[in-house]
């Protein structure tokens, strides 16, 4: 199962374009929200999650997915769940996936310490020891993949598909949605 971690304030796009491509793809995925429900954008979209993190089994994940948003970002950061589910999946050889801002999360926690990654422009400082490939807009190192920004939410998501079902399943969805990017 795909899991996407939505805290107040996400940004929509880079939560709910992986979610609809991963979808497509035929994988399972659940939005999470972080504290409750019904979870509400950066730009005052409401969204009903699926579950909650504390009803979340974390041993059934594949994939973790942070969408960014600063309100969002800093809902996860400031979560001690949030953070040891992260963390968590990191140990265990899950999939992470972050875009925009919300890689700043896993810079944090050490997780992409001399790693290659990407994240919003102007918050390359708090990317901690990471090798950011300025103007990139989806990097892959290991099992961590990461996007730029929501410009970025389409190519992001087609990689999080090819990643997880492989290059044939992503050109479907591609095509499927008529993307030409």
């Amino acid at each position: 199962m795909v899991a996407i971690l939505l805290g107040e304030g996400f940004e929509e796009s880079e939560a709910l374009v992986p979610a609809d491509l991963l979808r497509r793809a035929g994988l399972k995925v659940c939005l999470v929200g972080l504290n409750s429900l019904q979870v509400t954008g950066g730009h005052g979209i409401t969204v009903t999650a699926d579950t909650t993190l504390d009803q979340l089994s974390p041993e059934d994940l594949k994939m973790l997915v942070l969408p960014g948003g600063l309100g969002g970002v800093e809902a996860i950061h400031s979560s001690t769940p949030a953070l040891t589910l992260i963390q968590r999946c990191s140990d265990h050889g899950c999939w992470l996936a972050a875009i925009c801002a919300a890689p700043t999360i896993l810079a944090n926690l050490g997780i992409l310490d001399r790693r290659r990654a990407v994240c919003y422009p102007g918050m390359e400082d708090m990317m901690g020891s990471a090798v950011v490939q300025k103007g990139t807009p989806v990097v892959v190192d290991g099992h961590i993949v990461t996007g730029e920004a929501a410009g970025s939410a389409f190519a992001f998501g087609l990689t999080l598909v090819e990643v997880l079902k492989g290059t044939e399943a992503a050109h479907q969805v591609k095509h499927a949605v008529h993307y030409h990017g």
